[in-house]
């Protein structure tokens, strides 16, 4: 079970594809309302730890608990926005459908670990579809294409189908690495309003950046180590990346 005041509890974790070691002795505590960055190298198992915790893999040593259950217990309880669309930008398929789907289950507490009941789209169902999509600022967009959408306005359309689970904890991975630094502002600014009601962890590219928003970043590459944003620097920069990396600072 996770600790009082924790919503994620990564420990001793491990993890290879085939004999590739992606992720060694990783521990992580992510605590209730935390607003946290993951930062890493390409290939350094950023995207397998998320996979992980979303209980899309099974971990080969260590444990993950997520609000306190197996993270497969409590995948409805997470939002999850990811770097790429899983489904064909061509699929003939309006926003306002889009979002519909991340309505398909609900959670329910009946039982011990709860359980998930299929429900049929309702008024209710579509009321929260409005909702989420006017807090993303798409709501102008719903009768659109999903296809016809420029990639600033499909991340805006893939955060509101998260949204519309109504999820406890928001995990992104790299929401901002295709849209341009405007754009970027724009998504992590309705982030942090929303970290006022959720715990969110994101994937970002970009160290300078996410440090204006988050408290705490977790260094990843293979192996990961937490700073609060006022402790990195350029030599843990260094220690991430390798090499001569360049931070630089964003205002907002």
């Amino acid at each position: 079970m996770t600790s009082p005041q924790s919503v994620i509890e990564v420990r001793d974790l491990t993890f290879s594809y085939g004999t590739a070691p992606v992720l060694e002795d990783v521990n992580l505590r992510v605590e209730a309302g935390e607003f946290l960055g993951i930062v890493g190298p390409n290939a350094g198992g950023k995207s397998t730890l998320l996979k992980l915790i979303l209980g899309l893999l099974e971990p080969q040593s260590g444990h993950i608990t997520v609000l306190g259950y197996e993270p497969r217990a409590a995948t409805r309880r997470l939002g999850y926005v990811p770097q790429y669309p899983s489904f064909s930008r061509e699929f003939p398929i309006t926003v306002e459908q889009a979002v519909l789907l991340g309505r398909i289950g609900r959670w329910s507490p009946a039982g011990r670990l709860g359980v998930w009941a299929p429900i049929r789209v309702g008024k209710a169902d579509r009321q929260v579809v409005r909702r989420v999509l006017e807090e993303v600022e798409a709501a102008d967009l719903a009768r659109r294409q999903v296809g016809s959408l420029s990639g600033g306005q499909l991340q805006r359309v893939l955060l509101a189908r998260a949204l519309a689970s109504e999820p406890a904890v928001m995990i992104l991975d790299e929401p901002t690495a295709n849209i341009d630094l405007r754009l970027e502002s724009d998504i992590f600014d309705l982030l942090k309003r929303l970290n006022a009601r959720m715990t969110i962890l994101v994937v970002s590219h970009d160290v300078g950046f996410i440090s204006g928003y988050v408290a705490r970043v977790a260094c990843l590459n293979r192996t990961l180590v937490c700073h609060r944003t006022d402790a990195v620097d350029g030599r843990v920069i260094r220690a991430l990346y390798g090499g001569q990396v360049r931070m630089v600072a964003h205002r907002h």
